[in-house]
């Protein structure tokens, strides 16, 4: 039979014995762990070479875009002047005769109209056309 030192060390050996196997199980499981990981740096790092190289393209070609584009504004920015400068000059050379024919028109036809007036006045007929009765307000409420 056993003593109590006996049984208390065979206790013991036991316990190791299994915390040993126990850690010998997750330090397996943590070099898979870690291949695994090294695995997966290592396509990343291969993937990242020719990734930057297609977004170094990719911000070059937006930076030509760009260029193209402020070059498209500066143009449009000057035509623009030019439209402002062609207005400016059509309606200072067009606009001022107009606007003193259309006056002169309109008051040849006041004072015809004037003279008109008189004339009728005087034969005792109004030559102006005459409204109908519903447009010169009869039936409204």
């Amino acid at each position: 039979m056993l003593t109590g030192a006996e049984l208390a060390g065979l206790i013991v050996a036991v316990f190791w014995a299994i915390l040993v196997a126990f850690i010998a199980l997750t330090l397996l499981k943590l070099s898979r762990l870690l291949g695994e990981a090294s695995k997966v740096v290592s396509d990343i790092g291969e993937q990242a070479g020719p990734l930057l190289d297609d977004m170094n393209r990719t911000v070059q070609r937006a930076n030509e875009q760009l260029g193209r584009t402020d070059v498209i504004t500066k143009q449009v920015a000057g035509v623009t002047q030019n439209v402002s400068a062609v207005t400016t000059v059509m309606t200072s050379v067009v606009g001022g005769p107009l606007v003193k024919a259309a006056a002169f028109s309109y008051g040849v036809r006041k004072a015809l109209g004037n003279t008109r007036a008189e004339g009728a006045a005087g034969n005792g007929r109004d030559d102006r056309p005459q409204l109908p009765a519903r447009a010169a307000g009869k039936g409204r409420r």
